[in-house]
């Protein structure tokens, strides 16, 4: 079970977290924004007050290298650190996630071709924005040579995760808006993953809800707002850990990097545009769970949004994304769509519970980018 801490004015329950540890040395993986925040300040003065030295690693950027891991686990070593601590977003917790995983595996040997053994190093997190839900999974994702890594281990689960609303005051509007767009994509898709449980789907619906709940004190910088929203993205991100994400997702990954918009801004887009068609199509259901079961989980999905009809919950997801102007981004040619089509990740689209042929993800994509 995560522990989950909430941060107060003089972050006294952080002191009594590392007291408790009985550790004398952190290992900080922490990216530039933490200059912003106040727990930057935090951490400059734990040697002073608590006798705990604070390593600072930050090496690594917004995609981070198989390189910057492997960095960062020396560093681990060679200052003889006792816990990992990370301040940041989904990058900075992913590459903290892979340090704690590798940290007791072969270093003349690649760490992608190893299998991954559990170990009781302790990692705590602070996640920045509230949008990931990477400190509640068990995925990571990082880049060898170019491509895609994605690292799954129930060991990377942080053990402990403090909220701290303040964090998000820094952030720039489109950040927040894409932030919270994509753990709203993360509780909707798991709702409707083939993977689904009950457990998976009172995460959703509790997420859902205090998105849904918050959105407007939330983008007014409202400390409650915030640290409920901090609060739907670690649901949301427990509904993924279970189900995993799905088509929104399979599909969004080559928009971000093709166009450069942000992650959930692009899995906003693609969910506006799946989740209509799912509808209107729930009989291509390959949910083994049938025809039927997907539309019930479309009901629940209506009752979660406050919505009288799964029509009426699509649209009123439609409105958001048109809301916070959310615009697609401009094609340079045709290319643009083969590209795009044949990038999607097939696993992330056996997850989906409606078949989606190169055709139809071709039509999709016409539709989001609002071209014939």
């Amino acid at each position: 079970m995560q522990n989950i801490l909430t941060a107060s004015e003089n972050y006294t329950e952080l002191d009594e977290y590392f007291k408790s540890t009985g550790t004398k040395k952190i290992l900080l993986v922490c990216d530039n924004s933490i200059g912003f925040l106040k727990l930057n300040d935090y951490f400059n003065t734990l040697e002073e007050r608590l006798s705990i030295k604070v390593i600072r690693f930050s090496d690594f950027e917004p995609n981070p290298k198989y390189e910057s891991v492997v960095n960062g686990v020396e560093l681990f070593h060679n200052e003889n650190c006792e816990l990992i601590a990370v301040v940041g977003g989904g990058s900075a917790i992913d590459v903290a996630k892979c340090i704690k995983l590798y940290s007791n595996m072969d270093s003349s040997k690649n760490y992608l071709k190893q299998e991954i053994v559990p170990n009781d190093i302790t990692l705590f997190a602070v996640p920045t924005t509230a949008g990931t839900g990477s400190e509640a999974t068990r995925y990571a994702v990082i880049y060898y040579n170019g491509e895609k890594q994605s690292v799954t281990s129930e060991s990377c689960i942080p053990s402990t995760v403090l909220f701290d609303p303040s964090v998000l005051k820094t952030l720039p509007m489109y950040q927040k808006k894409a932030t919270m767009m994509d753990a709203f994509c993360h509780a909707i898709e798991s709702f409707w993953s083939v993977n689904s449980t009950d457990e998976s789907k009172q995460y959703s619906k509790e997420a859902i809800q205090l998105i849904l709940a918050n959105i407007d004190s939330y983008l007014a910088n409202d400390e409650t707002a915030n640290a409920n929203m901090l609060k739907a993205a670690n649901i949301a991100g427990k509904a993924i850990n279970i189900t995993q994400t799905t088509a929104g997702h399979a599909m969004c990954y080559k928009l971000t990097s093709l166009f450069g918009i942000a992650h959930g801004h692009a899995a906003a887009l693609c969910d506006k545009v799946l989740f209509p068609y799912m509808i209107a199509n729930a009989d291509k259901c390959i949910d083994k769970r049938g025809v039927q079961y997907l539309k019930d989980t479309f009901a629940e999905i209506a009752e979660a949004t406050d919505s009288d009809s799964v029509v009426l919950a699509a649209e009123k997801f439609a409105g958001i994304v048109d809301r916070l102007e959310f615009a697609p981004p401009q094609i340079k040619s045709e290319i643009d769509i083969e590209v795009l089509k044949t990038s999607v990740n097939l696993v992330r689209l056996k997850n989906n519970p409606v078949s989606l042929s190169l055709n139809v993800i071709e039509k999709l994509y016409r539709n989001i980018l609002e071209v014939k």
